[in-house]
């Protein structure tokens, strides 16, 4: 299947390891210019001289998205350099963290980049004819999945979904679709469950064996979804939640 991603220009923020990184080699794959971010500059390079050495069109750079100075200027340099965006992948988690400051954290590194981005792309996409707007979220935003005390990853994964469809709802009529994505756990080894894997093998068991598919997902996967959704492709999709999670949650969509 074609996705019509051929000279597509697009910008993924949290571009170097699991669902971010196979989502940047996806798109790059699909014919798509890709300018990514992520904060380890090292990282940043490793991918970006990976992709181009299979002959991608990359602009990269280092820098923590909470600034949102350095995240809006990035934007307007990935398209100087592109010559436009056509799509917009946000893609950055605080995690789990613990005590009062998670919510500071979680709110600066989940929700504002997501907030920023979408002001400082919009008029570019705009100039551009319309574009795709994809943020990722988690099934933890609208399930408490398996028991746990409230945090501010649910509460901020929450609020990534609503925004997302609010800011879809609004801006489909200048030709911009935002939808999102929410995945289930999703095992890679430089991830979260890849740690969890070697440190509490338990818990590791206890939440692969509780999906019904019988297995953690794929980066690959959940990107294929989020690229699905950048595309032409979902052309008629706008804040529609795509839940990737191998059928852990039940719930009824109406």
């Amino acid at each position: 299947m074609d996705l019509g991603l051929s000279g597509k220009r697009a910008l993924v923020t949290g571009g170097t390891r699991g669902i971010g990184r196979a989502t940047v080699e996806l798109l790059a794959a699909e014919g798509a210019s890709v300018a990514f971010c992520a904060r380890n500059a090292e990282s940043v390079e490793e991918v970006a001289a990976d992709l181009r050495s299979r002959g991608a069109t990359v602009f990269a750079r280092a820098f923590d998205v909470s600034d949102e100075d350095a995240l809006k200027g990035f934007i307007r340099d990935a398209a100087a350099e592109f010559g436009g965006l056509d799509i917009l992948v946000s893609n950055v988690t605080a995690g789990s963290l613990k005590g009062p400051e998670q919510w500071a954290n979680s709110l600066s590194l989940d929700l504002m980049p997501l907030v920023h981005a979408i002001d400082e792309v919009t008029p570019i996409m705009e100039a551009a004819g319309g574009g795709s707007i994809v943020a990722l979220s988690s099934t933890f935003g609208f399930d408490n999945v398996w028991p746990s005390s409230p945090n501010s990853y649910g509460a901020f994964k929450a609020a990534i979904i609503r925004h997302a469809s609010a800011a879809g709802h609004a801006l489909a009529p200048k030709g911009i679709r935002v939808n999102t994505v929410s995945p289930g756990p999703t095992y890679s080894e430089d991830g979260d469950w890849g740690k969890i894997k070697a440190g509490r093998p338990e818990v590791y068991e206890k939440v692969k064996d509780s999906i019904p598919i019988g297995r953690m997902g794929e980066p690959k996967e959940v990107a294929s979804a989020i690229v699905y959704l950048a595309s032409p492709a979902s052309g008629f999709c706008v804040g529609t939640n795509i839940v990737c999670d191998g059928g852990m949650t039940v719930r009824t969509q109406f």
